[in-house]
């Protein structure tokens, strides 16, 4: 019989467990609690959409649409695509879904999204984002908001050291146009000394260039006019509130007037933060105002703000995580304690009790197991104990231990065991316990 060959994980995917499952779960888990601290409504969305929402959304020049997209035509014969990011699903459904009701609209999400670029550090193909967005908020105060969440978001985590906020604003559409035409006059008369993929751009997307990382256009680019001369009153006094209201929130920031966004939607506020703790691809959370992506959609004018960033990036940044702590591990020895346990097990789970059991070995190997697993209390229970209704509690940090009532579990009484006078430094206050429970 031939032998089976076990398939291989598809590359630029990845199994997540164990230490890095932990600082995973506790990136999603903060922003869980940051985002209900700032009031913003928990969304979810499909995972593949109609190809067409990221080709206008995105355009269709970008190197996600026409490089790293997953689209695929289904059996009906519908081109459909794997969401490379969430903001163009969220603008989908806030048309189709009736949303616009509700606006202002503060929506956050976290999950799966999809890229098929070069593997590399902190970047898969699939790989997960937390994402925070407001829908019909025109004013720059919806900028600081989110900014401020972002901010907070990072300081929660424990990783704003080192990390830096980089501000700038791309104005209204008249100082795009403005700005837009100088560029294109610039780098026109550099034409001859730019990169292949900046000549591309140069038609249709010249801002980009701006942040190219080819040798051959750096100089260029560095030497290009910047926005500030050509902005309008009206997107500066815009790009002052947004500084302002940040200074006001205590949110340290910089100026950073080559950091561009390429289509046209996006508008006012660009921002990234960025660390130097990850090699080059610095960026671990970025967005920007984006007041013309729903009427790409085919809605109507619509503003809009948000941002992104990768959970992986953020947790590559987390100090060791700890794990998950156990109150209780149920050891018992013999059958008949064993079925007994099983009652025990799951009367201490439904009093919210995070609780395992030690079934297989000697009583030191499972007491082993229950240390190693960071328990703080081994119940155990054998054929003497069941004679008498008893159980033993043993205290693993400090070797303590009293006989308890088994009718004790049942009525709630473990949580004695964490009451301030039974402190994890003070288990030697088991056999008072004991004698408050009337056991001898």
């Amino acid at each position: 019989m031939a032998k089976i060959t076990t398939p291989r994980p598809v590359r630029g995917t990845q199994d997540i467990f164990g230490d890095f499952e932990r600082r995973f779960t506790h990136v999603a888990e903060t922003f869980e609690r940051v985002r209900r601290l700032y009031c913003f409504a928990r969304v979810e969305v499909p995972v593949f959409e109609s190809t067409a929402v990221f080709a206008r959304s995105l355009g269709e020049t970008t190197d996600v649409v026409s490089k790293e997209m997953y689209s695929f035509e289904d059996r009906g014969g519908d081109s459909l695509t794997l969401r490379p990011e969430f903001t163009a699903g969220i603008a989908r459904a806030y048309l189709t879904e009736g949303w616009q009701q509700y606006a202002p609209l503060k929506l956050a999400t976290h999950g799966p999204v999809f890229r098929y670029e070069r593997p590399q550090k902190g970047r898969y193909r699939q790989f997960h984002q937390i994402d925070a967005e407001v829908i019909g908020a025109a004013e720059p105060m919806a900028d600081v908001e989110l900014l401020a969440m972002a901010d907070q978001l990072l300081h929660e985590l424990g990783i704003a050291d080192g990390v830096t906020l980089q501000l700038n604003t791309l104005g209204d559409a008249a100082t795009r146009d403005a700005w837009r035409t100088a560029l294109v006059e610039h780098f026109m008369g550099h034409r001859g000394d730019l990169s292949e993929d900046s000549l591309k751009r140069l038609d249709k997307n010249p801002m980009r260039i701006l942040d190219s990382k080819d040798p051959r256009d750096r100089p260029i680019a560095d030497s290009a006019p910047g926005i500030d001369g050509y902005l309008t009153a009206e997107a500066a006094d815009f790009f002052a509130a947004v500084t302002g209201g940040l200074d006001a929130a205590g949110v340290k920031w910089t100026r950073n007037d080559r950091l561009v966004r390429g289509l046209d939607y996006y508008r006012h506020t660009a921002f990234e933060f960025v660390t130097d703790r990850l090699g080059a691809q610095g960026t671990v959370l970025a967005g920007g105002r984006y007041d013309g992506l729903v009427e790409s959609l085919g809605g109507p004018a619509t503003p809009g703000v948000g941002w992104a960033a990768g959970i992986e990036r953020l947790a590559m940044l987390l100090d060791d995580p700890t794990a998950e702590s156990i109150d209780a591990v149920v050891i018992p020895m013999g059958s008949a304690a064993e079925a007994r346990a099983t009652a025990i097990l799951a009367d201490l789970r439904r009093a919210g009790i995070a609780a395992d059991m030690a079934y297989k070995g000697n009583m030191k190997r499972r007491l082993a197991k229950a240390d190693t697993a960071g328990a703080r209390y081994a119940l155990i229970l054998g054929d003497d104990e069941l004679a008498q209704e008893q159980i033993v509690v043993k205290a693993l940090r400090s070797g303590e231990q009293a006989k308890m009532p088994l009718d004790w579990i049942p009525q709630g009484m473990f949580d004695l065991l964490f009451e301030d006078e039974l402190a994890e430094d003070n288990d030697a206050a088991l056999p008072a316990l004991a004698d408050r429970l009337a056991v001898r």
